[in-house]
């Protein structure tokens, strides 16, 4: 049986969180018994020993940084994937390990982008399929810890993401508020869709200046993302197009959006009149209200 884990076009925290989670089960505790590679890379080239690097390993645990996921292993390095634009899991479990109905494969998944496939001494099969080739595995050596992480801020999930961090960060910098919070060096994971939102429920205008808002409104926004990003999580994540759960389920978020994709619509802050309104910053939508937003 099958199970696929897609992602939007561009999957964001809570989509990766939500696939780490669904992998955790198949790969934590369990022995590399292969590696196969299809191709020669995927966005870049992958690293020439991953495959002799990664198989005999035991994976001791998965972990997100940023958008990334990182499978830990007893030799001291990790396996690094980027979802990219398309980039799906897909897990094969055999029938001893299968629970029914739990696992499918979409047929709108095509086997020509399987690129990347790793098996588990248990017999699990996890394949990392790409249809437009952005994403990418890597392999990090030990005590080399991988350029791509190096230069990421705090998670907004971790007790080091607070209202005074993001103030200090903030201090001075005429960019957008949008642009500050979609740097990776100011806040790690965020992007296009759940700052939007947390920029609604703190009642901040997208375009205001970092600089320019006052501390106690940067410690409701750091509370907003927190609490926005969470209840993306339980609730699967967003299927705007393709991201699906580990089981197959949709991700159902997109359900609870305030602003994002909504252009049009009535606000949903009680007492406000506003319509919701979409601009372009820095070559993204940004949906906000201008009413109620400040």
């Amino acid at each position: 049986m099958c199970n696929a884990a897609k992602g939007t076009a561009v999957p964001e925290l809570p989509e990766v969180e939500t696939v780490m989670r669904g992998l955790a089960p198949h790969l934590e505790g369990q022995r590399i018994a292969r590696i196969e590679l299809r191709r020669d890379g995927l966005r870049w080239k992958f690293p020439p020993g991953l495959v002799q690097g990664a198989t005999g390993a035991v994976v001791t645990g998965l972990r997100r940084r940023s958008k990334y996921i990182l499978a830990d292993l007893d030799r001291g390095s990790a396996l690094l994937f980027h979802l990219g634009m398309s980039g799906r899991m897909l897990i094969e479990t055999p029938a001893h390990l299968a629970q029914p109905g739990s696992f499918y494969r979409d047929p709108a998944i095509l086997p020509q982008h399987d690129h990347v496939v790793i098996e588990t001494e248990p017999g699990a099969r996890i394949t990392f399929n790409d249809a437009r080739r952005f994403g990418m595995v890597d392999l990090i050596a030990p005590g080399a810890p991988s350029p791509l992480l190096a230069h990421l801020g705090p998670e907004p999930l971790s007790p080091d993401f607070t209202g005074a961090l993001l103030a200090a960060a903030f201090a001075g910098r005429r960019v957008s508020v949008k642009s500050a919070l979609l740097d990776q060096r100011i806040v790690a994971g965020l992007g296009n869709i759940y700052v939007s939102e947390a920029l609604h429920r703190a009642g901040i205008d997208p375009r205001r200046a970092a600089g320019r808002i006052g501390r106690a409104r940067i410690d409701a926004l750091a509370l907003h993302i927190r609490d926005v990003l969470t209840e993306a999580i339980a609730a699967g994540g967003s299927s705007l197009r393709d991201h699906r759960q580990i089981g197959g389920e949709l991700g159902y978020f997109q359900h609870s959006f305030r602003v994002y994709d909504r252009e049009g619509a009535p606000c949903p802050r009680e007492t406000c009149p506003g319509t919701i309104r979409r601009i372009v910053q820095q070559g993204r939508s940004s949906f906000f209200c201008p009413t109620c937003q400040r």
